[in-house]
């Protein structure tokens, strides 16, 4: 890919006639997906923890653009058992998703466990997003140029899995246990495009970042000096959501992507920039990791993802 210094959001091809759903739609990073999706005619299922929010988000759309076409729903990806309900009322009115954008987090929060008894950010950040894509794939199989943008960060470079004690009991460490989640998005966001492709899927899995950006999950979850560096000390040099957005917008809807490639800021240390291939981390890319994260994955969540039999 050549550096897209001038790729901007009017560069969105048109969407009309294609339908979104971006987690986490309702703040920060989703919104301002949610917001270029929208204003490039796509239909966006705003997938969200808190219904009201994302409708006040929506409303907010609608005041600068009448005409966008959204739809709010309620999604926990902390708690399986919502994944589930949204997956079945999707399938009970639709039967085709272009894109799905799994983009929702949380980041250093206090330890808590998530309704099923995971790590709150392995289940919301990984475990939800897994079950997700799985339980939906055969709508994207249906979809025109079907993607799975999957959300990680420069953090994946210094995670990695905590098989020994994954909800922290014996020891946990607020940014160890996020690096932890973003380094499982990375490794499943790669073996899933591994797995699709040996299917002969027509669907395509694409990791993006968005560098250093300025959004609530710097504020809503941290705590002491995370907090104090992501939220306040570093906020004035992190882009704006729209910035941040741009790698994420640009894996979606870009005509010629390839599956499993990772897209992110093409400035120092991927900070900041406009939308660029980024590398991703050996130790994402080891096949024995990816395997083992999957079946993990499958157990924990109880989703079997139904590939199709290989041409």
């Amino acid at each position: 890919m050549t550096r897209q210094q001038h790729w901007t959001t009017e560069r969105i091809p048109d969407q009309t006639g294609r339908v979104f759903v971006v987690t986490g739609a309702n703040s920060g990073l989703g919104l301002a997906t949610t917001r270029a999706l929208a204003r490039r005619g796509a239909r966006v299922i705003l997938a969200v923890r808190d219904e009201e929010k994302g409708r006040r988000a929506a409303a907010e759309i609608t005041g600068e653009q009448p005409d966008a076409d959204l739809e709010v729903r309620r999604l926990d990806l902390a708690d399986l058992d919502s994944v589930r309900a949204f997956a079945d009322r999707f399938h009970a009115d639709r039967s085709r998703l272009d894109v799905l954008v799994n983009n929702a987090g949380v980041m250093a929060p206090p330890r808590s466990l998530s309704a099923q008894g995971h790590e709150l950010q392995f289940a919301t950040n990984h475990l939800g997003h897994f079950a997700l894509t799985g339980l939906l794939l055969d709508t994207l199989s249906a979809g025109r140029d079907p993607r799975v943008v999957t959300v990680s960060s420069p953090n994946h470079r210094q995670g990695r899995l905590f098989l020994d004690d994954l909800s922290g009991e014996r020891a946990y460490s607020p940014m160890g246990f996020y690096n932890q989640s973003k380094f499982a998005n990375a490794v499943f966001g790669r073996e899933l495009h591994l797995r699709l492709t040996g299917a002969g899927s027509p669907v395509l899995s694409l990791l993006a970042h968005p560098g250093y950006t300025s959004t609530n999950l710097q504020t809503s979850a941290p705590v002491g000096p995370v907090r104090l560096l992501y939220g306040h000390l570093l906020r004035p040099l992190a882009q704006t959501p729209a910035r941040g957005a741009l790698p994420q917008l640009y894996a979606a809807t870009h005509p010629d992507v390839r599956g499993g490639e990772f897209i992110g800021p093409d400035g120092m240390a991927e900070l900041r920039g406009r939308p660029d291939r980024v590398r991703l981390s050996p130790a994402a890319a080891d096949a024995d990791t990816g395997h083992r994260l999957w079946e993990l994955s499958e157990r924990l969540t109880g989703v079997r993802f139904a590939f199709p039999a290989p041409a």
